[in-house]
């Protein structure tokens, strides 16, 4: 599938990317270690796995001009982070982490004049998807 071009600027996908790569080292700057990036599966996808200490973190990263439609991480929908779980639980059999302590964060990023403006929501949802901020 071809990535959408809004105008002049660059694809929805290479915005996507561009956030994933602001918030990967956003969150190293911090501490995370980012072991994956888009873990995808006929279910759903996860944008970054990270550890930080002991914890496995599934990642979903949102980005958003401040144009009045909510914030990026309100954008993060129960459907939505259903499948990142999805991803997450494949993910972490794949990869023996089944007994280790999951969060599931979201990076929300909000792009402006005076450059972006980074949060990171740790918790943002449980393993049924429900929000938890």
């Amino acid at each position: 599938m071809p990535a959408r071009r809004d105008r002049e600027g660059p694809s929805t996908r290479e915005r996507g990317r561009a956030a994933e790569d602001l918030a990967a080292t956003w969150l190293e700057a911090r501490g995370f270690d980012v072991l994956a990036r888009n873990h995808a599966t006929r279910r759903g996808e996860v944008d970054l796995v990270c550890r930080e200490g002991e914890t496995l973190c599934f990642v979903e990263v949102r980005s958003r001009a401040p144009a009045g439609h909510g914030t990026a991480a309100e954008s993060v929908t129960r459907r939505k982070a259903r499948r990142v779980v999805a991803a997450a639980t494949d993910w972490a059999m794949r990869h023996g982490g089944l007994d280790r302590p999951m969060r599931f964060d979201v990076v929300a990023i909000t792009t402006g004049p005076a450059g972006p403006e980074i949060v990171l929501h740790r918790g943002a949802f449980d393993a049924t998807g429900r929000p938890g901020f």
